[in-house]
């Protein structure tokens, strides 16, 4: 039998939020988690690895963007954390990535103004060249050749 999907309920609700309620909230959990213990930050970001791909896309993309957004507006200390964070998890579990829309994720990055794209760009590539040759090969065959075109990774 399944768990329920706490977290997925969280994450559907949030976005549902108009965004005068949902940036500040989200921001408030963004800063949250840099006061976390690293168990902590590994059980947020499996929860959300989980969740995501169960998230109506709608619901899922609306809140993506916010995230990246905010993102671009923390300290590039913080934004290496919570991407280094991900990413982590992702070159130890890649089959986390398998049910999520790429593309769709891909086309929420492109929707992003050139500044914002460029903050998160330059944040990845800095993560990505950190990493011995061997993660950076699994990395390399789970992103779109799209994102690393376009990112420059």
């Amino acid at each position: 039998m399944s768990s329920p999907n706490y977290a997925g309920n969280i994450i559907v609700n949030l976005a549902g939020l108009p965004e005068f309620l949902r940036k500040p909230i989200l921001h408030k959990r963004l800063s949250e988690f840099f006061s976390m213990t690293q168990e902590d930050k590994k059980e947020i970001i499996n929860n959300a690895l989980q969740a995501g791909p169960t998230i109506p896309f709608d619901k899922f993309s609306t809140l993506f963007k916010t995230w990246l957004e905010t993102l671009c507006n923390l300290s590039e200390e913080q934004r290496t954390i919570m991407f280094s964070s991900y990413i982590n998890e992702i070159t130890s579990h890649p089959e986390k990535l398998i049910a999520f829309n790429l593309d769709g994720i891909f086309e929420i990055y492109m929707s992003l103004s050139a500044e914002q794209k460029s903050i998160i760009s330059a944040t990845i590539r800095k993560i990505i060249r950190t990493f011995d040759d061997k993660d950076r090969k699994k990395l390399y065959m789970i992103i779109p050749e799209m994102a690393k075109n376009e990112m420059d990774i």
